[in-house]
């Protein structure tokens, strides 16, 4: 069954879609809803046209869980393009009738987790939604597109947040966290950065940090920019 038929069992209200970031898991369905926002970036634009090869890099052996379906054609597999309706900055905040969500763009997987991505903040309920940024178990951080030093700034500027926050929300596995996770993660990547954790290998090009409960797994630092 298509997402956007799951969606309006769900609601009949307009549906707005918006990504944490264009990464292929987050977008694979995004060509079914007719409003998209995006984030004003050259990496969101790019993504919009659709993968092959980032798409298919996800599928590889060790990426996936469990099987592909039978009958899957790997070769063939890719995210179909779709279209942004309206481009989204930093600090852009969005209605949503009796609440409203301020976009706060956390970039460092180039300029957090890619140069798109972003944090929503439902400031009045203390509701922070940080997409990739964090999440409960170990934060990806090894794409091409990391941004080491701009990963550091996003957290910071989430960890700035904590005095606000009542609850944490990433987006993969047990979605919920409470808010002094966002000082830890600050705190672990600055200390990643410092060189003052040690690096276990984690397959190939692959190693992952451990500071207390916050993991990171990220390229070698011979590799890392």
């Amino acid at each position: 069954m298509h997402s956007l038929t799951l969606t309006l069992k769900l609601s009949k209200l307009p549906i707005i879609v918006l990504n944490s970031h264009t990464h292929d898991d987050h977008v694979g369905d995004n060509w079914q809803f007719p409003t998209v926002y995006g984030m004003d970036t050259e990496f969101t634009r790019r993504n919009a046209n659709g993968s092959k090869e980032s798409a298919q890099a996800e599928i590889g052996p060790g990426d996936i869980c469990g099987s592909l379906p039978t009958g899957f054609d790997r070769a063939a597999y890719r995210t179909r393009p779709w279209r942004v309706s309206k481009w989204l900055h930093d600090g852009d905040h969005i209605d949503l009738g009796g609440r409203t969500i301020e976009v706060m763009a956390t970039p460092g997987h180039t300029p957090g987790h890619t140069p798109d991505s972003i944090c929503l903040f439902d400031r009045a309920n203390g509701l922070l939604f940080t997409g990739d940024t964090y999440y409960p178990g170990t934060v990806w951080l090894y794409a091409p597109e990391t941004d080491r030093a701009a990963y550091g700034n996003s957290v910071r500027k989430i960890a700035a947040l904590r005095p606000e926050v009542k609850l944490v929300l990433g987006a993969h596995n047990v979605p919920v966290a409470p808010p002094s996770v966002l000082g830890d993660l600050a705190q672990a990547f600055e200390k990643v950065q410092a060189r003052q954790v040690q690096a276990k290998p984690a397959g190939a090009g692959k190693v992952i940090y451990q500071v207390g409960n916050i993991s990171f797994l990220m390229r070698p630092p011979a590799a890392a920019r």
